[in-house]
């Protein structure tokens, strides 16, 4: 067999199994066996025979229970669960984080996930986190959907949770309505499960930022006020209007629908013998207790189930309200199988090779059988597994748990980085999904809202309608009120689009026919050139008259405070500290986008196509090249506005009244570094984060530089000054090591930006994020293999790569989205960030940093 085809068969990512796990592998086949659901020579036979290893523990006593989880069958509000035969297969997990030889698992902090593929390809994950006690169940499907419940031990503190089975149950198939996911869980001997959340992973997002994960466990877990309002205002309408507007939802009556804010909850304490609905066969189940938990969604067209089960013979469980308590009298753990199952719509995956090139096919086969570098194997490994998590047919997902959906951003900026591995077509996926999904306007969309949170939207659009009394077009919403919204409020993503599609288009790999087909489907041309125009006016004032305050602005935010909202990828509030004008987009993205109008236009000329552009600047653009190249170099000139430049002895004042405003711990720590690096010997020069209001810069270093890395081939003393703040140490510059480069210094700013970053930390100087890193590692390396950087020029290019791809390592937390730190006795502890992804699909752009870096250059 060939190295690519050994590739294309996923090698063995955990180490040999042990006698005990292979025991219970037999244990769980011998019960699918007896359920009737093993298919013959199953996956987990096959799993079985090649001794793959899964972290945790197998259960004692009872064996883990697997098959057939919970179905519906009956009334869409709150029918019986039924069952029915099925064939089931168990899996191990195809990822599962922290793995012992690839990660910290103190970073983690007690939180431990899994990921498992159903049995249509879909990724199901599941993540314990030990600090709250909380279970979530993410199925990254066509809904976005999630399971959660948190569990309490006797003392009501959160309970130590422990997986209870190696592996899980999947079934479905492609004709089947449904599809399941079952696996076990080990907890202490008396435990309390409630806040049970069954809808949209966005809503269980919402529930943990808002931290009701602490709330009593009998408390409504998320009331969602959209929903409330929508029922208050249909209750109002009067008798013939308000049938109709229940007849849309599938509901007879006004408190058909209210029931429907909160799963139904039963308990089954034993079922004397399994009638053909509960087992298909026959079998007894005495033995077992189930607790079953059905949520309907809103518009009353789809449907969550969770089960938990246990053995009768071990444990006792009681509901009360819509809490669950189960005991083990006799002491010892408690072992439960949780059973997931939803008949929300799949995704069609991509397999590895139709996402990956045969040259990174090859390479990554030469790292597979590299014996002498075992580690290297399986975290690559695990990286071409995670990204074929987040790659369908229909789009490309930003990672998991959190983020199961498309965001235009993350799929454009992940097609810049990943271009020398990818196969030519995923740039197809790229630019049609986001093509796809461009408002009249010719903006790309930055998010999508499926399922639960669409509903959410849906419903405050039909309260707005129905207060505003536009009755017809609140009635035609209903029919509608899962359907799929997008969001179009940030700014990067419109000018990133023409940049990935001129490359697609400029693509000598690609024939020319398939390019035109391309162009010639869903409307993809007509949509490309709305976008190129979007993009030609957004940038026509400052083209006109390049002054500060004409460049591209954030929008402001609709708090009437006067502030701007955070607009591009450091979206969060206080994530541009403030500013207005972000560098990101005016230096970087709107010349480079510029430059790619021309790109497209000249390909579109060499395919033998000549749309008609009437709209202006573009149709100037398309008929005077001289006009465009005119606004390009203005745009290239929009840097003067971002630089900063302090002597050394206002970088010493500036840091030290940094570290004397924070807390001891840390200002020690920080002292010690300074006194070890020694201060700033030459002039600080670096480009500003954003600018303010008024065009002035608010002089905050960070990593944004290295994205010009990779779009341009640059000089070795362009390079230097891009990346020198990066690689200075912090406080004065960006670099930790055993950590990485923080996306951020605020030293230089204003008190009030030090406490913004304080309060919001997600893009603050305590965070790094792999984005940055894989970004500045493949920028470099791109430099590297351009071929005009001669050995002695080349130096501190490859030592900056190996500073920080060595720091990286050392926080053992390379692959995560993002990380931190805290100070512990003169320590700096890496740590995992609370809601950093698991699987991410611009972290895993690492692949393409280890086939620039270890690949000959071709």
């Amino acid at each position: 067999m060939s190295p690519l085809a050994l590739l294309l068969v996923p090698f063995q990512l955990f180490p040999p199994a042990s006698a005990s796990l292979a025991s219970h592998v037999g244990t769980a086949l011998a019960a699918l066996a007896v359920r009737g659901a093993a298919a013959p020579y199953s996956q987990a036979e096959a799993w079985a025979r090649h001794g793959i290893a899964l972290k945790g523990s197998p259960a004692p006593g009872p064996p883990f229970r697997v098959g057939t989880p919970g179905r519906p069958n009956g009334s869409s509000d709150g029918g019986a669960f039924t069952r029915r035969s099925s064939r089931a297969d168990t899996v191990p997990p195809y990822l599962a984080f922290p793995e012992p030889g690839l990660d910290d698992p103190a970073a983690y902090e007690g939180y431990q996930t899994r990921v498992y593929q159903d049995a249509r390809g879909n990724a199901f994950q599941v993540y314990l986190k030990g600090s709250s006690g909380r279970v979530v169940n993410l199925w990254a499907d066509a809904a976005n959907e999630s399971v959660g419940f948190t569990v309490r031990d006797s003392g009501g503190k959160p309970a130590e949770l422990a997986w209870g089975s190696a592996g899980a149950a999947v079934t479905g198939s492609r004709g089947a309505r449904t599809r399941s996911v079952s696996y076990g869980l080990e907890l202490p001997s008396s435990v309390t499960i409630g806040l049970f959340l069954l809808g949209s992973m966005r809503v269980e997002r919402d529930f943990q930022y808002a931290g009701r994960d602490s709330l009593p466990l009998g408390t409504t877990a998320f009331p969602q006020a959209e929903l409330a309002e929508l029922i208050d205002h249909l209750a109002k309408l009067k008798g013939p209007e308000r049938a109709r507007h229940l007849a849309l939802l599938g509901a007879k009556t006004v408190d058909a629908l209210r029931a429907r804010l909160a799963p139904t909850i039963g308990l089954t304490p034993s079922s004397p013998l399994s009638a053909t609905r509960r087992g298909g066969q026959g079998v007894r189940t005495d033995t077992t207790w189930t607790v079953e938990v059905e949520q309907v969604s809103f518009d009353g067209k789809s449907h969550l189930w969770l089960s938990l089960e246990g053995d009768t013979r071990e444990t006792v469980p009681t509901l009360a309200g819509n809490v669950v308590t189960i005991r083990r009298p006799a002491g010892g753990p408690v072992h439960v199988t949780v059973g997931v199952t939803t008949d929300a719509p799949a995704l069609a995956p991509l397999t590895r090779g139709e996402i990956f090139n045969d040259e990174f096919l090859r390479f990554a086969a030469q790292v597979g059988a590299d014996t002498a570098h075992p580690l290297r194997a399986r975290r690559l490994e695990r990286e071409v597994r995670g990204v074929e998590l987040l790659c369908y047919r229909e789009k490309l997902m930003a990672g998991l748990p959190n983020f199961a959906t498309y965001f235009g951003r993350d799929m454009l900026m992940t097609a810049l980085l990943m271009q020398p591995v990818w196969a030519p077509a995923m740039s197809e996926h790229v630019v049609g999904s986001a093509l796809g999904k461009l408002s009249p306007a010719g903006d790309v969309s930055h998010e999508e809202a499926l399922g639960g949170q669409a509903i959410r939207e849906n419903a405050a659009e039909y309260n707005r309608l129905v207060s505003a009394g536009q009755l017809a077009r609140a009635r035609a919403l209903l029919g509608h009120l899962a359907a799929t919204r997008e969001n179009y409020v940030m700014v990067d993503d419109d000018f990133q689009l023409p940049v990935v599609a001129a490359r697609y288009l400029s693509d000598s790999r690609v024939p020319a026919d398939r390019k035109r087909r391309f162009l010639q489907s869903e409307e993809h041309l007509k949509r490309l050139l709305s976008n190129l125009a979007f993009v030609a006016r957004k940038a026509a004032p400052y083209t006109r008259s390049p002054v500060a305050t004409n460049l591209v602005s954030f929008p402001r935010a609709p708090d009437g405070l006067g502030r701007w909202i955070s607009a591009s990828w450091r979206d969060s509030r206080a994530g541009y500290g403030g500013g207005r004008f972000a560098m990101d987009v005016n230096v970087i993205w709107v010349p480079h986008a510029l430059e790619a109008v021309g790109t497209i236009l000249d390909a579109l000329q060499q395919l033998g196509v000549t749309p008609v552009i009437r709209e202006q600047p573009l149709a100037t653009f398309a008929r005077d090249r001289a006009a465009l190249e005119r606004a390009v170099a203005a745009w290239k000139g929009a840097e003067r506005h971002f630089r900063v430049s302090l002597t050394p002895d206002e970088v010493t004042k500036r840091v030290a009244a940094r570290l004397a405003w924070l807390p001891a711990a840390e200002r020690e720590y920080w002292e010690g570094v300074l006194r070890r690096e020694g201060s700033a010997r030459d002039t600080l020069r670096f480009l500003a984060l954003s600018l303010d209001g008024s065009g002035r810069p608010i002089p905050i270093v960070n990593t944004d530089p290295a994205m010009a890395l990779l779009l341009d081939s640059l000089g070795r003393a362009r390079i230097l000054e891009l990346v020198g703040p990066t690689l200075l140490p912090y406080p004065v510059g960006l670099f930790v090591d055993d950590l990485g480069p923080v996306t951020a210094n605020d030293a230089y700013a204003g008190r009030d930006v030090w406490e913004a970053f304080r309060r919001d930390a997600y893009h603050s100087p305590t965070v790094v994020w792999g984005r940055d890193v894989n970004a500045l590692l493949a920028g470099l390396a791109r430099q590297l293999r351009a071929g005009d950087v001669g050995a002695q020029h080349a130096a501190p290019l490859r030592d900056a790569v190996r500073r920080i791809s060595d720091a990286v390592d050392q926080s053992g937390l390379r692959h995560a989205e993002l990380w931190s730190y805290t100070i512990d006795h003169g320590r700096l502890v890496p740590s995992r960030y609370g809601t950093s992804s698991d699987v991410q699909l611009w972290s895993l752009t690492d692949l393409a940093v280890q086939y620039l870096l270890n690949h000959p250059t071709p």
